[in-house]
């Protein structure tokens, strides 16, 4: 299955705001996608319209108990799926983090829940743990979010040199897109910082730029994704684009199947 990590080591960039409308987006583009919340804070859960989620229904229980992640599915409304997080899950460094072998459990558990076809979605954690490793290790591909602003433009080189040295050791490439979040038109710095990390990045830089929204901060206070609240607004409009933008770039076609590296 096409699996998408979708990775900022800064926080405040967008990260669960683009996992939570681009995964509501590709559902209305039938295309049956999966969302799994990997942050302890739990953000993409909440968004979705889970709160207080138990340890034994939470990402928590497939790390720490082996429960398989088909049991720990929840539904939404809008048609797609989701393995929410719990606040337990912050204890997986302690408990896990001298097992060589705890990198790899991710992808070994995902070809039991999602088919061949079904993107997954991965909300990562704004650092690089056991849990963001898992993700990269199970990952075809690296979604990075950047807001528009100076400090995201620094924050993303060092990620990107952080992605070069996990690729050695793993001994592949992540195919990479860069989407620009918080874009507001209305201020220079918002287009200064687009065409550097075009310069930087070239063609991985996502033509759809997701503007400054009003409708994208408040949809998650409700649970609801934007497709759900503001449907006409300009940030459903942008979702909806970058879907598809990625969609015809083949960012969501299955991967060729690679083997799984050990991590030093």
């Amino acid at each position: 299955m096409p699996t998408i990590a979708v990775f900022n080591q800064k926080g405040g960039v967008g990260k669960t705001t683009t996992s939570l409308n681009l995964v509501a987006a590709l559902a209305l583009l039938r295309r049956s996608p999966a969302g799994i919340d990997l942050d302890p804070q739990g953000h993409l859960s909440l968004a979705s319209g889970f709160r207080r989620v138990p340890d034994e229904r939470s990402m928590f229980a497939f790390f720490a108990a082996g429960t398989p992640l088909q049991q720990l599915v929840q539904t939404l409304p809008s048609g797609w799926r989701l393995i929410p997080a719990a606040l337990a899950l912050s204890k997986i460094d302690a408990l896990h983090g001298h097992d060589p072998q705890i990198a790899g459990r991710l992808k070994a558990g995902l070809p039991a829940f999602a088919g061949p076809e079904t993107p997954v979605l991965i909300d990562c954690c704004p650092m690089l743990s056991v849990l963001t490793l898992n993700a990269l290790v199970a990952a075809d591909r690296v979604l990075i979010p950047v807001s528009a602003d100076y400090l995201s433009l620094q924050g993303v080189h060092r990620l990107s040199a952080a992605l070069d040295v996990l690729e050695k050791k793993l001994g592949r490439r992540f195919e990479r897109r860069v989407v620009v979040t918080r874009f507001d038109a209305r201020r220079r710095i918002a287009f200064d910082v687009y065409d550097r990390l075009q310069q930087h990045f070239g063609a991985a830089v996502c033509n759809t730029r997701i503007a400054e929204n009003v409708s994208l901060a408040e949809s998650p206070l409700h649970g609801r994704n934007i497709f759900e609240f503001a449907p006409q607004s300009p940030g459903a409009r942008d979702y909806r684009s970058l879907a598809q933008e990625l969609l015809a770039a083949g960012f969501f076609d299955p991967a060729a199947p690679q083997p799984v590296a050990a991590v030093a």
